[in-house]
């Protein structure tokens, strides 16, 4: 690995927010490769998630990552090709109808873009059948719901029986996660598997499309 790219997972790895967009484009002028460089970023996102997992960085830390890899990622994209940004396949993400919450949801859109999936980020309360015209229109082979609030879990049954519905389910994994979701509430509507958060996410999402 270059300079450059230690450089950048240093800056991403260690949350030095106002480093890493300029760091970029400095390696940009200098010839680096932009998927190089998105490279390195994920390398950080791996590293941040693995200090999290270990207790050494906290839900604020992991979201300032986030935050710090969509705005290096804002640097990059003119410079990426569409292979780059969603070699690993489409993944569509919503909070789920009558639910509001997005900071969870968010961080699993960033953690999977910097994974090398394509996200398609459909907003907070979604009805199923936005989830499915989503499914269609962009061949996804996953889709992530979040739900916060107990009293809509059952939305997560709605999405899962419209992809039934719509002939679709068999080629798609549902993951669920947010705080009232359980092992009972995957298993009462159908999904496939539950993330307790952001780092597990992309593990899982990874699991089903390797």
């Amino acid at each position: 690995m270059g300079e450059y790219m230690e450089r950048v997972k240093s800056a991403l790895a260690n949350l030095e927010d106002d480093d890493l967009a300029s760091l970029l484009r400095e390696a940009l002028e200098a010839g680096e490769e932009a998927a190089d460089l998105l490279a390195a970023m994920s390398e950080a996102m791996v590293e941040v998630g693995e200090r999290f997992e270990a207790g050494e960085y906290y839900l604020a830390d992991l979201v300032l990552a986030g935050e710090v890899m969509k705005d290096g990622v804002a640097v990059l994209e003119p410079h990426l090709s569409a292979g780059d940004k969603g070699a690993k396949g489409t993944v569509v993400i919503c909070t789920v109808k009558g639910d509001i919450h997005d900071i969870g949801k968010n961080l699993v859109g960033t953690m999977l873009s910097s994974a090398g999936f394509q996200v398609v980020d459909l907003g907070v309360d979604v009805p199923a059948d936005k989830v499915v015209e989503a499914v269609k229109a962009n061949s996804a082979r996953a889709v992530g719901l979040s739900v916060l609030l107990t009293t809509m879990v059952g939305s997560v049954g709605e999405v899962v029986d419209s992809l039934k519905e719509a002939g679709l389910r068999d080629g798609v994994k549902v993951a669920v996660g947010g705080a009232c979701v359980t092992d009972e509430v995957v298993e009462r509507y159908g999904a496939d598997a539950m993330g307790r958060d952001a780092v597990e996410a992309v593990r899982i999402f990874s699991g089903w499309m390797e």
